[in-house]
């Protein structure tokens, strides 16, 4: 999962690329935050061994929080911050959720093909 968002914002930094190199630059922070928040909430989420559904659950919840926070965070320093253009992140990092979403249903298709 955290390989194809990666990927797929790589892939619109160098189409951004073409435009501008600020555009390519906001790609990359609005596509790369989503991609490190993704990855924390997976590690928040079920990086901490064999616990309870009630953990689990509150570890889950904390997790989609954090990456939200990260992302918006991101898509504030590309915006306010450093006044890079807001298109190129906002399609990366709606690219990358896109990403997840595909991930998750070839899942599971896989479990009911089996």
């Amino acid at each position: 999962m955290l390989a194809l968002q990666v990927g797929i914002t790589v892939l619109m930094a160098l189409a951004c690329f073409a435009i501008d190199s600020r555009a390519a630059l906001a790609a990359l922070v609005g596509g790369g935050a989503m991609s490190f928040g993704s990855a924390l909430s997976a590690w928040i989420s079920f990086g901490h061994g064999v616990i309870g559904a009630g953990e689990v659950l509150g570890r889950m919840l904390l997790g989609m929080a954090v990456k939200w926070l990260v992302v918006i965070s991101g898509l504030y320093l590309v915006m306010a911050v450093w006044k890079l253009p807001a298109w190129p992140a906002l399609v990366a990092v709606a690219l990358a959720a896109v990403a997840i979403l595909m991930t998750s249903k070839q899942g599971v298709m896989a479990r009911k093909n089996a």
